[in-house]
C-alpha cells in the first residue's frame, strides 16, 4: 500500500514538472475595474459556458487570472522598506473609491467628562505611566508598586542604618522582620472585626476568642440561615437547641388527600349538614356577651341619675364591689357569663 501510494506521488510530480508555466500576462476582452483602496476588482466580462464536469475547474482559473491582474496593479504602487533596509516591502494603498456597506453604524463620540472639560480648559494633560519600569539594582524590568516592586524589597538591603537613639546592640534586621510580622497580624484582626461588624452589625462580636454564649448563638444563628434555603437544610451541632419558629404567623397546613377516608367523611358531612341547615349555628361566647353588654346598659341607663348626683359612692354595688354583679372588675363577671351559657345551651336541647 504504501508503494502504491509513492508511486502515485512520483507520478503526479512528474506530471506538475512536465506542465509548462502560465505566464503572468492575462489577456481579457474588456479591461477590468481596480480599487486598490479596499485591494478590489470587478470583471465585466461575460461567464463562460462550459460543461457541469468542468465547471469547477474553470472558475478556479478565471480567479486566479483575475488575481494576477491585481497583483500585477499591487506592483505599480509605490513601495518602500518597511524595517530598515531588511525589512519586508510594503506598498502603499491608495483611497478606496468604492464605499462598502457596514453591518452596523458608526459609534457616536463619547461625550465629555466634567473632569475632562476641566482638564481640557486648564490644559491638564493625563499621562499614563507604565506598570514597569527598570531597576537598577536587579537589572531588569520590575513592577511600579506591589510584590517584587522595582527597588522596593527591603530583604534585599546587606546593610540597615541604626536610627538615632535606638539601642547600637540591638538587630535591626530582626527587629524590620518583627515589625513585619506585627503588621500582617494587626492587618489581619481588622480584616476579621470588619468581617464580624458586617455580619452582626452593632453586637459587639470580638474576633479575638472571646466570645459570649450569646454572642456565639447570634453568630451561629446568622450563619446558618445565610445559605439559599435560609438554613432549612443545614445540619445541627451537638447540643444546639431547637431552632425557634419563623416569624410572620403561623403556617397553614393542609390535610392529606390519600389516607383516612372516616375523617375525610366527616368532615365532608358536617360541612353539608350546615350548608344545608336553615338556623345559622349558635356561637354561644357570642351570645352571652351581646346579652351581657345588653343588661350592662339597661342597668346604667336606669341608675344614671343616681350616679350623677351621688358622684364616686353611686358606683358602688350593695355587695361592696364595683363590677355589674357585685365582683371586682372582670371576675365579677365571670359567674354572669357561665349562667347564660348555661341557660342558652338548654335551651337550645328543648
Amino acid at each position: 500500500m504504501a508503494a502504491l501510494c509513492l508511486e502515485e506521488l512520483l507520478a503526479r510530480a512528474e506530471q506538475r514538472e512536465a506542465e509548462p508555466h502560465r505566464s503572468v500576462a492575462v489577456q481579457k476582452e474588456l479591461e477590468l475595474e481596480f480599487d486598490l483602496g479596499n485591494l478590489l476588482a470587478l470583471d465585466r466580462n461575460p461567464p463562460p459556458s462550459v460543461p457541469r464536469a468542468q465547471r469547477e475547474s474553470r472558475l478556479c482559473s478565471l480567479a486566479r487570472d483575475n488575481t494576477q491582474l491585481l497583483v500585477a496593479q499591487l506592483w505599480g504602487l509605490p513601495a518602500g522598506r518597511a524595517e530598515g533596509a531588511t525589512g519586508p516591502l510594503v506598498a502603499q494603498l491608495p483611497e478606496p473609491s468604492y464605499r462598502l456597506p457596514r453591518e452596523k453604524p458608526l459609534p457616536r463620540p463619547r461625550p465629555p467628562t466634567r473632569w475632562e472639560q476641566f482638564a481640557r480648559l486648564k490644559g491638564i494633560r493625563r499621562r499614563k505611566r507604565t506598570s514597569l519600569v527598570w531597576d537598577e539594582a536587579a537589572k531588569q524590568w520590575r513592577r511600579r508598586w506591589g510584590y517584587e516592586r522595582a527597588g522596593g524589597d527591603p530583604a534585599r538591603d546587606w546593610l540597615i542604618e541604626v536610627p538615632a537613639g535606638a539601642d547600637p546592640h540591638e538587630d535591626q534586621f530582626a527587629k524590620r522582620l518583627r515589625d513585619k510580622r506585627e503588621k500582617v497580624a494587626r492587618n489581619e484582626f481588622n480584616r476579621l472585626r470588619n468581617i464580624a461588624r458586617g455580619a452582626l452589625p452593632g453586637r459587639g462580636l470580638h474576633p479575638t476568642g472571646h466570645q459570649s454564649r450569646a454572642e456565639l448563638g447570634r453568630a451561629t444563628q446568622v450563619a446558618r440561615v445565610s445559605t439559599a434555603s435560609l438554613g432549612r437544610f443545614q445540619p445541627r451541632l451537638p447540643k444546639e437547641p431547637a431552632a425557634p419558629p419563623p416569624r410572620g404567623g403561623k403556617k397553614r397546613h393542609f390535610q392529606p388527600l390519600l389516607g383516612d377516608l372516616a375523617a375525610e367523611r366527616s368532615r365532608q358531612l358536617e360541612l353539608l349538614r350546615g350548608l344545608g341547615s336553615k338556623k345559622p349555628p349558635l356561637d354561644l361566647t357570642r351570645a352571652v356577651n351581646k346579652q351581657l353588654r345588653e343588661e350592662d346598659a339597661q342597668a346604667a341607663a336606669g341608675k344614671g341619675k343616681k350616679r350623677g348626683q351621688r358622684g364616686k359612692r353611686g358606683r358602688q354595688r350593695p355587695g361592696g364591689g364595683k363590677g355589674p354583679a357585685g365582683g371586682k372588675g372582670k371576675k365579677g363577671g365571670a359567674p354572669r357569663r357561665r349562667q347564660q351559657q348555661q341557660r342558652l345551651a338548654g335551651r337550645k336541647r328543648s
